[in-house]
């Protein structure tokens, strides 16, 4: 279900955007003093809401009404569902790193080298 409307809220909201590309803003009426008046309006005279607005409108409240159902979903999904990081298991326990024969050689050669005891003859 949650996909159905998802794929009409895209729908409409391409619908929206093309619809008010078709539509000509406040400035385009300039053609109206040579002759051009009314011929842009379906229903009517210049002051009455056109088709495209019309349609719109319509189109506007669908996009709400999906928008809304969307989020309700999403809000309400089931919290025992699919998770993303539910399935994995903790990391088990690492053994320590062991050091490498360079690094204990270095160690070696670093640390003074105790002196050979003095014979304790008499």
């Amino acid at each position: 279900m949650q996909a159905l409307i998802l794929i009409i809220h895209v729908l409409v909201a391409i619908a929206i955007i093309v619809l008010v590309l078709l539509q000509h803003g406040k400035g385009a009426d300039a053609g109206a003093a040579f002759g051009s008046g009314s011929a842009n309006t379906m229903f009517g005279s210049a002051g009455s809401m056109s088709f495209f607005m019309k349609l719109t409108g319509i189109l506007a409240v669908i996009f709400f009404a999906t928008s809304l159902t969307l989020s309700y979903l999403a809000s309400h999904h089931d919290k025992a569902g699919v998770q993303i990081l539910g399935n994995m298991t903790p990391p088990t326990q690492m053994a320590p790193p062991v050091p490498s024969p360079q690094a204990g050689a270095a160690s070696e050669t670093t640390s003074p080298q105790p002196s050979p005891a003095s014979p304790s003859g008499s």
